[in-house]
């Protein structure tokens, strides 16, 4: 008799246990194949090449690679929050991803705009290897902890140019008083060599540009420079941008949202911009060349090279501004010196490595003055 119930307990508990192996199995299938659908908001006009465009793909390759399990409708600036509430958007949960560059954020976080550009800081290759691998990536989250949000870098623009200006810049002088589009660190260098900066959504731009409600204005350089017509509302083209040697994009997650998706659609949507990171960068390396080529031959368009001494200026006020910034806050110091030990390494590098070669290939030097 005991053996006869012991053998009857047994086959209760291995069907018991058969049961609930089956049940959590049908959940973990059913968790699986939950469908999602996202917002996507950005602060750049619906499909604008290359910055705009990158968003698309996103959306595309993640319903690919997802099957239609997660879906993401991608809203150009203003079309459900204007360009500059991107981050509040995505951190209310107003839309669960966002895609925009995070010095748009200095009133909120200082020090996102390490993130974004750094005058005569690292370039886009040097920015996302500090990123990966020199600590950049986890600083970047812990400064957005605050803000229930994640972040990825969501591609470069490379360097950019240094600005259109409706009279010519022959000196430092010439700044003073000039109404400028400027975001960022570079902007607030600007205003300490005497311009009035001016902030503004890039879909407003031209616009300012031809009424005269601004003088002058960067945007990211040829390729959009052209799609946005610029040169139709002023003659000359400045160069280098040493206000921005790269913009690092950003997509933000609300962090709700991302622990709602299962693990599976979490590295679907990982890999997706991290494929846009480096897709972006190569579009803008690939296009820029040949659109400053129509805006020159095509649009006669003047192309300058900024004077030294304006330059040298700048140079001089970007230290002061980064360290003014480093020393706001404790977490903005450690972003800092995270991000200039990094660049002191990288740079004695490419000194001997990107550097040289560039001067090896091109012996003869600048010849575009």
């Amino acid at each position: 008799m005991k053996a006869k119930a012991l053998s009857v307990a047994i086959a209760m508990t291995t069907a018991l246990s058969t049961s609930l192996l089956v049940v959590s199995s049908f959940d973990n299938q059913a968790q699986a194949q939950d469908n999602f659908r996202w917002k996507m908001v950005t602060s750049w006009p619906k499909n604008f090449p290359g910055v705009g465009q990158g968003p698309e793909r996103l959306s595309q390759l993640v319903d690919e690679m997802s099957d239609g399990r997660l879906t993401i409708e991608v809203f150009g600036a203003g079309q459900l929050v204007p360009g500059f509430e991107v981050f509040d958007a995505v951190s209310d949960g107003t839309a669960e991803l966002g895609h925009s560059a995070s010095y748009y954020w200095k009133g909120k976080a200082p020090a996102a705009q390490f993130f974004a550009a750094v005058p005569f800081g690292m370039n886009a290759q040097e920015m996302n290897a500090w990123l990966s691998y020199g600590g950049g990536m986890e600083l970047w989250n812990e400064l957005y902890d605050d803000f229930g949000v994640d972040v990825l870098a969501a591609g470069s623009s490379g360097v950019q140019m240094g600005g259109w200006y409706n009279k010519e810049i022959n000196s430092v002088a010439d700044l003073d008083g000039l109404k400028m589009r400027m975001p960022g660190l570079g902007g607030e260098v600007m205003s300490r060599m005497g311009v009035a900066i001016v902030n503004m959504p890039g879909g407003e731009i031209f616009t300012s540009l031809q009424s005269g409600a601004i003088d002058a204005t960067e945007w990211i350089g040829p390729y959009n420079d052209l799609a946005f017509g610029l040169h139709q509302a002023a003659d000359y083209y400045y160069y280098p941008g040493w206000h921005e040697p790269t913009v690092v994009f950003e997509a933000i997650v609300n962090e709700e949202a991302w622990a709602e998706l299962p693990a599976d659609l979490q590295a679907i949507l990982r890999t997706a911009i991290s494929d846009i990171n480096q897709s972006v960068l190569d579009e803008y390396t690939a296009r820029n060349n040949d659109a400053l080529e129509t805006l020159v031959n095509e649009h006669n368009v003047e192309l300058r090279r900024i004077p030294d001494d304006v330059l040298a200026q700048a140079r001089e006020h970007s230290e002061d501004v980064v360290g003014e910034l480093a020393a706001s806050s404790e977490l903005a110091t450690r972003i800092y010196d995270s991000y200039r030990e990094f660049q002191d390494k990288v740079v004695d590098y490419h000194a001997i490595s990107e550097q040289a070669y560039y001067n090896a290939r091109n012996p003869e030097g600048d010849t575009t003055q």
